[in-house]
């Protein structure tokens, strides 16, 4: 256990102030501790899809790097604080397919499944057979199938439940030729580089694309050119807040992403309020000219 920890370091915006209390798992055997004494926990993972505070966090951070990825006949073990680039090594070494569309996906396995992480039509749900967590409070182990996941649109039932710490994760993969896994992975990481704002540090998307169903029939006619499967029919935020005219906004060292607006970047000095202040803007201005309320896919520390 450790105390005034920097959060900022463990976070890819590169921005938050001290953690009050910190701990770094390993193990399942790290959280049989007593936590009872906290009465906030947060559960960190690669720190790439969390805007924390400059002013910290008066609780106890557990850092999730529990380790370790097993292959039976396709049945793949994985430890929930492995990170997804980690896992696509994996699979390619052992010429396992099913993961090619997560290429370039920050973060950790663990985090992927509690969020559903998503990309270029695929889910992680759509590779899940099993998770395994513990609630770090009772210490009772949970043993969940697929379908008891209630895995939605970057949702999971693990968004329902702040106790439980996500320890091991089942996919199913099959088997593939490592050149084509190699080479599909690779042309995710490049449309990565060239569409997102990999120059800078951020946390990915700002909000949630908008699920078609959701906007009136005129929009759906007015958005028809930036309507696209993601897994289903989405329209894309970024479009709504380039024609707002929020590319480039910038306040302090945060700004608006000029080449993908629903990404804000740190240009070297961010505060957690600059972000927080041009958040609030993106949402005015969607809702304002359109009357739709934006859902934020980041989560707040």
């Amino acid at each position: 256990m450790q105390k005034n920890i920097p959060l900022w370091q463990f976070s890819n915006y590169k921005i938050g102030g001290l953690a009050a209390f910190f701990r770094e798992v390993k193990s399942i055997g790290d959280l049989k501790q007593d936590f009872s004494e906290f009465t906030k926990i947060f559960i960190l993972g690669g720190g790439t899809n969390v805007l924390i505070s400059d002013k910290g966090f008066d609780g106890l951070v557990l850092l999730n790097r529990i380790p370790r990825i097993e292959n039976h006949n396709g049945l793949v073990r994985i430890g929930s604080g492995v990170m997804i680039d980690e896992l696509l090594s994996f699979c390619v070494q052992n010429s396992l397919s099913g993961l090619e569309w997560a290429g370039g996906l920050p973060g950790t396995i663990g985090a992927a499944v509690r969020g559903n992480a998503g990309a270029f039509k695929g889910e992680i749900k759509d590779s899940i057979i099993e998770v395994e967590s513990i609630d770090i409070r009772s210490k009772e182990k949970i043993k969940r199938k697929n379908e008891e996941c209630k895995f939605g649109y970057r949702w999971s039932v693990y968004k329902e439940q702040p106790n439980e710490f996500i320890t091991k994760v089942v996919l199913k993969l099959l088997k593939g030729d490592p050149l084509q896994i190699r080479k599909e992975i690779d042309e995710k990481i490049d449309y990565r580089n060239l569409k997102h704002p990999m120059d800078h540090p951020n946390i990915g998307s700002t909000f949630k694309n908008i699920p078609v169903g959701k906007v009136t029939d005129e929009q759906r006619v007015e958005f028809t050119s930036f309507t696209k499967d993601d897994p289903f029919p989405v329209v894309l935020v970024t479009k709504l807040l380039a024609i707002a005219g929020l590319k480039g906004k910038r306040i302090g060292d945060a700004q608006i992403s000029d080449k993908h607006p629903n990404f804000i970047v740190n240009l070297g000095n961010a505060k957690s309020d600059d972000v927080r202040k041009l958040i609030n803007i993106m949402r005015k201005a969607v809702r304002d000219r359109w009357g739709i309320t934006l859902k934020e896919e980041i989560t707040r520390l």
